[in-house]
């Protein structure tokens, strides 16, 4: 008897939403979308449009049309080639009825339940739900595929952490478990988002309230604290922030390591080159011995790609580091893959 495909349902079709769903067509995850809740503000061919023509990936190559609803609550259908997906338009997590669709998890795309209020979900029929962002309730685990889904162990509401999240940690847990570290930083060279305004404005951060296009935005990040949520062996050891740059995708993390010994340009790269095709991180860790720059990475979907290039030495026991990553599409499969692990 074949194994059934996962339903999940996903809450949130903006850019990660667009995305995740990208994602499950385009890598022929053993996934199906079994309905997408929207804000409702819109017709279902608004969202169609929005999901066939991309800016940083380019249009769909499928056949993307619309069909009437079928069902009480919904807006419309979205159809992707042969794929039927039902769209909702439902506010209220609560009140999305998950359960008619078969549903077994729902990711949580919106960027507005970040906490507990995730799990109103269940009361519609889904069993489980993953965050797609670091979650604001420290109680909420955050599970970071190749570092500590092993510790999974039955919860009902997970958080997948941050795209950086999932691009350093696995970075913070080798150097350390290979070689030792006593001190490390992170500085993240992100692409700007859409909680940074397009031209100048007004926002609790007066940095990111400037003109997101033509500006270097130095910021802050939770990447680092969600990587010790994960990795609790960094605390009190790692620390970090961000600076927002004028590109539209493609994100490059740059690590500095105190090392507890000597080693080599040589011997880090070796690590990363292991863990490359190790069963605990092939397809999240890569590495790359070109010459790169962030356009290259678009569409990549490891969780961080080591330009080993980039990788120096100073005095023996300090290590640089620098990781790409696309902070879409690569968080976008882990959050799908995050989902699968938790409903096998």
């Amino acid at each position: 008897m074949q194994n059934k495909k996962l339903k999940v349902g996903i809450n949130g079709f903006g850019r990660i939403g667009t995305v995740v769903l990208r994602a499950i067509l385009m890598e022929k995850y053993d996934v199906e979308v079994a309905a997408i809740n929207t804000k409702g503000d819109l017709s279902a061919e608004s969202y169609a449009n929005q999901f066939k023509y991309d800016s940083v990936y380019g249009r769909v190559p499928m056949k993307v049309e619309t069909s009437d609803p079928q069902k009480g609550g919904e807006i419309g259908r979205l159809v992707v080639g042969d794929v039927v997906i039902p769209l909702l338009g439902e506010s209220d997590p609560g009140k999305i009825k998950w359960g008619d669709y078969g549903v077994g998890v729902v990711l949580e795309c919106t960027g507005a339940f970040t906490d507990s209020k995730a799990l109103l979900h269940l009361n519609g029929g889904a069993k489980k739900v993953v965050i797609s962002a670091p979650a604001k309730d420290p109680k909420i685990p955050v599970f970071i595929l190749g570092v500590n889904e092993n510790r999974y162990k039955g919860e009902k509401l997970v958080s997948n952490g941050s795209c950086t999240t999932n691009c350093v940690a696995p970075i913070v847990k080798l150097i350390d478990e290979k070689i030792g570290f006593q001190e490390g930083s992170l500085t993240t060279i992100h692409a700007y988002t859409t909680n940074q305004n397009i031209v100048d404005g007004s926002g609790k951060d007066p940095r990111r309230a400037r003109a997101a296009a033509i500006n270097i935005v130095p910021t802050a990040t939770g990447a680092a604290e969600a990587v010790i949520a994960a990795y609790p062996e960094a605390k009190g050891r790692f620390a970090g922030t961000a600076i927002r740059v004028p590109v539209i995708c493609g994100s490059y993390s740059d690590l500095t390591f105190k090392m507890v010994r000597k080693t080599t340009i040589e011997e880090v790269n070796s690590i990363f080159e292991d863990a490359s095709v190790s069963p605990e991180m092939v397809g999240k860790v890569k590495v790359t011995y070109e010459p790169l720059v962030s356009s290259d990475i678009i569409g990549n979907n490891a969780s961080c790609v080591i330009d080993t290039r980039m990788t120096n030495v100073v005095a023996d026991d300090m290590v640089c580091i620098g990781a790409w990553y696309d902070n879409e599409y690569g968080y976008s499969c882990r959050l799908i893959e995050m989902a699968m692990y938790i409903c096998k």
